[in-house]
């Protein structure tokens, strides 16, 4: 496999931090996603080498062994016992045992190597080959929040395949699903790496959200927070109608229990929606509705 610089696909240097090279990825990942490049066969092919340097450079763990042992980095366990084991034989070399600060290591100094310690660890052919797990792979995917109000199963494909899968009810935003064994073909009869998608949910309704709670503003008009009433407030579960009293002042929270969003991977049982009144004043009233106005402020004045 050839050397891929995952450093020069995502455009930042190899001393970035954890926040430069995911915001870069993101930034990148929304400029080539297939769903805003129907057809491009460049852009799926860019999206894709955006989602694997990403699998490296995002986690901390293979982004440390990609720096110490590039191409090679997802055998960095076998290569590291086959160099402990040849050092318990004193059996030292440059090659196992300063490859990290060694200034005359080169990739095809360490293909070698590799190679060799296949052969030594089996002697005997094809029989006894090293199995390694595939890679993972890391896939995003656009939802509405009215998708993910309850369970519902969703096709992605990933190169060739077109894989069918349940998005759980309630996921939230930057939230990821791992797929077992649905990523890479294992190496040497090794298993399946797994497929993760990571969720961005596009809220374009008037609620907002936090995890199972809905939050929203219902205009009430002037009167009826003076007088009191009732209202009809739209909620993504059908109308329901509250009764206002009396004196409602402007900001008041009313709790509207079991008319929220999803609990996560619970279809069916529902956070709470939390509505909060707006009093809209009148507007160009009329001579009438001034003169009103007007004797209920003498009527208050004289009141106090």
């Amino acid at each position: 496999m050839a050397f891929i610089d995952y450093y020069k696909t995502l455009g930042v240097s190899k001393t970035a931090s954890e926040e430069e090279i995911k915001k870069a990825y993101r930034k990148l990942a929304r400029k080539y996603h297939p769903d805003l490049n129907p057809g491009d066969k460049e852009a799926e092919k860019k999206f894709k080498e955006l989602n694997e340097a990403n699998e490296v450079l995002g986690n901390p763990e293979n982004r440390k062994k990609y720096d110490q042992y590039g191409k090679d980095w997802k055998h960095a366990e076998e290569i590291e016992k086959q160099q402990q084991q040849q050092r318990s034989r004193g059996q030292r070399s440059s090659a196992n045992s300063g490859y990290s600060s060694n200034p005359n290591y080169n990739e095809q100094d360490f293909s070698d190597f590799f190679q060799s310690m296949f052969n030594q660890q089996n002697p005997r052919g094809d029989s006894q080959r090293v199995r390694f797990k595939g890679q993972d792979i890391h896939a995003d995917m656009q939802v509405s929040l009215l998708d993910v109000l309850h369970k519902n199963t969703q096709l992605i494909q990933v190169g060739e395949k077109k894989i069918r899968f349940t998005i759980p009810a309630g996921i939230e935003d930057g939230k990821s699903l791992r797929l077992k064994a649905k990523g890479g073909a294992g190496i040497n009869g090794g298993p399946n790496g797994d497929l993760v998608i990571t969720f961005h949910v596009i809220n374009e309704t008037p609620y907002t959200r936090e995890k199972e709670h809905l939050f929203r503003k219902v205009p009430l008009d002037l009167y009826t927070a003076i007088l009191g009433g009732t209202i009809t407030v739209d909620t993504l579960h059908g109308p329901v109608k509250l009764k206002v009293s009396p004196g409602t002042p402007n900001g008041k929270k009313v709790k509207i229990k079991g008319k929220g969003f999803s609990k996560y991977n619970k279809d069916g049982d529902y956070g709470d929606l939390i509505i909060t009144y707006d009093i809209l004043l009148p507007e160009q009233l009329s001579a009438a509705e001034k003169e009103l106005f007007q004797k209920l402020r003498n009527l208050k004045n004289h009141g106090s």
